[in-house]
């Protein structure tokens, strides 16, 4: 189900379908490096991380982590969305892109559209994010998209964090 269009991108919800393209982002250095390793070591694994992560957030919370599209080619490049952490008050904005995607600014044009839709159609009022303190171009991209960096924080699986948010709470 498509969530959202922008001028080069669709954001959609992942499917099973999806198994490929979610083997090699959750692999990509980048996100090993800045977002952790999930054990990803198939596609059978990436097949559960769909079912079990994203389309069980869709369910149970309403919202997730989509796919991003390039709409002219329909290929994936990456994933934009909201989590609700147990960690954390309010909901954040989570993003990752495939390496040769990045510096294009199709992370910038994905996390608007989805921060002025989390305020249009689910109705948050603040929005957190986190990042790791080694992660510059998150923290960049954050800032362009108006958040503040808050505090720092441990999270759940007892590492260091940056905490941001739309409010200075």
């Amino acid at each position: 189900m498509v969530i959202l269009k922008t001028e080069r991108l669709t954001i959609e919800e992942a499917k099973i379908d999806d198994t490929a393209f979610f083997f090699e982002l959750l692999n990509s250095p980048n996100w090993i490096e800045y977002i952790g390793d999930r054990g990803i070591e198939t596609e059978a694994d990436a097949r559960s991380y769909i079912e079990n992560s994203l389309i069980r957030s869709y369910q149970k919370n309403g919202y997730g982590l989509y796919k991003v599209v390039l709409t002219e080619s329909n290929e994936p490049i990456g994933l934009c969305g909201f989590l609700k952490r147990d960690y954390l008050d309010y909901e954040d904005i989570g993003f990752a892109i495939l390496p040769q995607y990045e510096r294009k600014g199709y992370m910038y044009e994905a996390s608007l559209a989805m921060m002025k839709h989390c305020k249009s159609e689910l109705g948050f009022n603040t929005v957190y994010a986190i990042t790791t303190t080694k992660n510059i171009g998150s923290q960049k991209l954050l800032v362009k998209l108006g958040l503040v960096h808050i505090k720092d924080i441990t999270s759940d699986k007892n590492e260091s964090l940056m905490l941001y948010s739309t409010t200075s709470n």
